[in-house]
């Protein structure tokens, strides 16, 4: 299931008359009445001395990472007066308020993971003389481990550099494929690209936008001996888009009204041996419920996926989450993880287009199904839980562990799970992410989002095992978000740098499901990217 946001304007009939009705005045008005205001603008030469209509050239307000001097993205910056701005993928502002030339303002300095010095009154922010073309570098320190890196989609990504005449990375940085905002990724390195799709997706003409799925397709990056960019300075995406130029619908199903998602995208070689791709949909009745799923394979002539089986509703196994291939466990398996890699299949293409097929890692009797019934738990002579793979049986994560030992069915020293907090031993209920080997710490890493932490879904942590199967115990919070959410986060194992010492993961920047009322301009619902290095000692998670 992914979590996904909402939009909504309205407009009130007497506004939209009012607006009607001044726009029919003003085009209708005897021409001494306009011609009057340039007259009486000009008899006050003071109004346009101190108040100019335009900035001759914008004020540059830089905010950088203290520890690394990175720009910093996402930082807002607010006047006393209420105006805001917020920094772009450069760290960089471009304030050029009419009027507010030759001042001293205040700002208030805020963001997500990051923290500015507070004065005596525990007012966190600085003043700064504003001139025409002049500048200021503030400096904030970073609270995250990961590190911020830049919006990977929507509008004006490099809106304010742009306004300054900076030089920017990517070849789209103000409105690629017509995209405003776009929920929870999926990407898969197929066809000599790397392949990027999206959920609902928002467009700038109407609220309502693309609800089956959007694509985009960007270079491999130089450690992959590809043209792409370095994934230090961005994405270069390449938007499958319709005929009015807007990201188009890539897994369109006839049918019920909903949305269409899909998660568990990977790659399988056919019978031919042909390379497809691969993953599940769902059409969406309501948040958490179906109508119907099934599997869908990439059609390259007609750029966009076809459903190719349908699985019943009821099913306990299927592609999901994040996939992950792996020979580690006696086998070449697809694993899915959610975040935890408890369900997998053979990467056989035949077996991933059959439910049968999928094991799920749980100590549930061999063909159970988790549910309020549930009345025993596999053991063995000795009383021990028997966990292992099993085939059309639930899996057991940590919501229903939890319902086990309140039954009694489970001790709390049995779980399989047990992601904690390193410092505090507090849990940590990981709710969507991936996990994928590391050449650099030799473990099993993982990157969980999770539920029911300081913001309700907009914490990160980080996390290591010796196995798949774990034991997942000790994590690290690695990101952290004020009342905002940040979820079904990724990490990106083909942009690991210096034998995955560097990597990098990405999730989606929304104020749905959390008490904020007001969004982040042009941040909202889109993804970012972050970098985190691994040889950070505050990662440190020995006893796990």
């Amino acid at each position: 299931m992914n979590i996904s946001g909402r939009t909504s304007v309205s407009v009130t009939w007497g506004t939209a008359w009012l607006c009607a009705a001044w726009a029919w005045q003003v085009e209708t008005a005897p021409a001494w009445q306009t011609e009057a205001a340039p007259a009486r603008a000009a008899a006050h030469p003071s109004q346009t001395a101190s108040g100019k209509a335009a900035v001759e050239a914008p004020f540059r307000i830089t905010v950088v990472d203290s520890q690394t001097g990175r720009g910093v993205p996402l930082v807002e910056l607010t006047t006393i007066n209420g105006i805001v701005h917020v920094t772009d993928s450069a760290g960089v502002v471009a304030f050029d308020e009419p009027g507010l030339v030759d001042q001293d303002l205040f700002f208030f300095v805020k963001s997500h993971g990051y923290t500015f010095p507070k004065d005596g009154f525990e007012m966190a922010g600085t003043a700064l003389r504003v001139t025409a073309g002049g500048g200021a570098v503030l400096k904030m320190d970073r609270v995250n481990i990961a590190e911020r890196l830049y919006r990977v989609t929507g509008a004006g990504i490099y809106r304010d550099s742009l306004l300054l005449k900076d030089h920017v990375p990517i070849r789209e940085p103000l409105l690629n494929g017509k995209v405003f905002g776009q929920d929870s990724v999926q990407c898969a390195l197929y066809a000599k690209k790397i392949y990027w799709f999206w959920g609902d997706t928002g467009r700038p003409s109407y609220p309502l936008g693309n609800f089956a799925a959007s694509g985009a397709v960007s270079e491999w990056p130089p450690q992959l001996g590809g043209a792409g960019l370095d994934p230090a300075l961005g994405i270069d995406l390449k938007y499958f888009v319709g005929p009015d130029g807007f990201s188009r619908g890539m897994c369109p199903i006839e049918g019920q009204p909903g949305p269409v998602w899909f998660d568990g995208l990977l790659t399988v070689a056919d019978a031919s041996g042909r390379e497809r791709m691969l993953c599940h949909f769902a059409r969406i009745k309501t948040l958490g419920e179906m109508y119907e799923h099934g599997a869908a394979v990439y059609d390259e002539g007609r750029e966009k996926f076809e459903p190719v089986n349908r699985i019943p509703l009821d099913a306990p196994l299927f592609m999901r989450g994040i996939a992950m291939r792996s020979s580690a466990e006696g086998g070449d398996y697809w694993y899915f993880c959610t975040p935890f890699p408890y369900i997998r299949c053979r990467a056989d293409y035949n077996s991933l287009l059959d439910p049968s097929q999928y094991e799920a890692y749980t100590c549930l009797p061999s063909g159970e199904r988790y549910g309020p019934e549930i009345a025993t738990l596999e053991r063995d002579a000795s009383g021990r839980l028997v966990y292992g793979w099993k085939r059309n049986t639930g899996v057991v994560l940590q919501k229903e562990q939890g319902e086990l030992i309140g039954k009694g069915l489970m001790k709390s020293e049995e779980v399989a799970i047990q992601l904690r907090d390193a410092d505090t031993g507090k849990a940590v209920h990981g709710h969507s992410g991936s996990v994928f080997w590391n050449d650099y710490r030799k473990r099993w890493i993982m990157i969980a989002q999770e539920l029911y932490g300081t913001s309700f879904c907009g914490e990160v942590w980080y996390a290591e095992a010796p196995a798949l199967t774990g034991p997942w115990g000790k994590a690290r919070k690695i990101i952290t978000h004020d009342d905002y959410s940040f979820y079904n986060v990724v990490h990106h194992p083909f942009f690991d740098q210096d034998g995955g010492r560097i990597i990098y993961l990405e999730g989606t920047y929304t104020m749905a499901f959390s008490g904020t009322k007001v969004p982040t301009p042009r941040y909202d619902y889109n993804q970012i990217m972050y970098r985190l290095d691994l040889g950070d000692p505050r990662l440190r998670c020995e006893g796990s």
